[in-house]
């Protein structure tokens, strides 16, 4: 698999990247460990992975994920110098206390979870470290609406690039990132890193899949003008947009496996919402119609975006892998992106 850089940094990362976040919960470490092997054998050479991981967040899994990656580069002597890897600081606690005590995002924050990153990951450096979700109270995970007296915020973007500065400069971070970010936040980052010659974000990390694609109403023109990647991640939706849910028409405790069926916390966040759920039956629907899998199509229109620099995929099992890899390389006709299109007028961002 070919390689592409990512914004102005210096990393080439492939197109598809292994996200992490059921490592841990839904997936044990033997099995982390062969889903990782696997994807190295099939070209993949971006890993993305957060100290919160897995989700759901619960402080009895709370950074397992990274443990887990830590041991299987232990175990294999060599393979850190093959791989790009990505991590990410959580942003401002949010009900989630064993992320940490306070509820803002200090310089002290970022540096003390970036070297307990480090411990737990069993490296010295951090190819792309990415602040997980803005310090500002903004809209993400489901939320559309920005309010001013919401506003928490207690760090300055200058302090947090001032604090990842620091980390740039002892060698253990490479490049930087964001995740669930804004046009105005990305805007702001670039501008304050070019006035006082502090680290460059390289990419951001947002949903962008069928059913949530706010990256299209303004952000993408940001991206694209700073010369920063979009790493899309959820392209699946969290398994809405590979037809397992349409049958049941929900995805409640009886429906098939997956995480919006097995969490209800997930499940009545965006992903599983009835509106974004019909919006990925008519999807699917529209797939079939062409003689594709729900899966084959919601991927390679993620895969062929202009917009996307990688696609994060998330996985269970080898042969959820194998389906989302096999993806690759199967542009869509100009005719169904029309009709996909067409879906997004009448129905919208259900899940943004």
């Amino acid at each position: 698999m070919q390689t592409l850089q990512l914004g102005q940094s210096d990393l080439q990362v492939t197109p598809i990247c292994l996200g992490t976040m059921t490592f841990g919960e839904q997936v044990s470490e033997p099995d982390t460990h062969a889903i990782l092997d696997r994807a190295i054998e099939r070209g993949i050479n971006f890993i993305d992975t957060a100290e919160m991981y897995p989700v759901p967040p619960r402080a009895e899994t709370y950074s397992r994920t990274e443990t887990f990656i830590g041991n299987w580069l232990a175990a294999r002597p060599g393979m850190r110098q093959r791989i790009v890897l990505a991590t990410k600081v959580a942003g401002p606690s949010r009900g989630m206390p064993w992320v940490r005590a306070g509820q803002g995002l200090t310089p002290a924050d970022i540096v003390a979870s970036c070297e307990a990153s480090l411990k737990r990951l069993q490296t010295d450096v951090i190819d792309l470290y990415q602040i997980h979700w803005p310090e500002r109270h903004v809209p993400s995970f489901g939320e559309i609406y920005y309010d001013p007296a919401r506003e928490t915020s207690k760090t300055s973007i200058y302090e947090q690039l001032e604090a990842l500065q620091k980390l740039v400069r002892a060698g253990k971070v490479r490049f930087v990132g964001l995740s669930n970010e804004t046009p105005y936040g990305v805007h702001e980052f670039v501008r304050v890193a070019e006035q006082f010659e502090l680290p460059r974000i390289a990419s951001v990390q947002n949903p962008y899949c069928l059913t949530s694609r706010g990256v299209d109403n303004g952000l993408d023109e940001t991206l694209h003008r700073l010369g920063v990647s979009l790493l899309a991640y959820s392209p699946l939706a969290f398994g809405a947009l590979t037809g397992k849910y349409d049958a049941s028409g929900t995805a409640g405790a009886d429906a098939p496996p997956g995480r919006l069926a097995k969490f209800e916390r997930m499940r009545n966040q965006r992903w599983g919402r009835a509106d974004a759920l019909a919006a990925a039956r008519r999807y699917n629907a529209l797939a079939r119609e062409h003689g594709l899998t729900p899966t084959r199509m919601a991927l390679a229109w993620c895969y062929g975006n202009w917009r996307v620099a990688s696609t994060i995929i998330g996985v269970t099992s080898l042969a959820q892998l194998d389906e989302n890899i096999d993806a690759w390389g199967s542009p869509l006709p100009p005719e169904l992106l029309a009709q996909i299109d067409r879906v997004r007028w009448e129905l919208r961002d259900p899940a943004q």
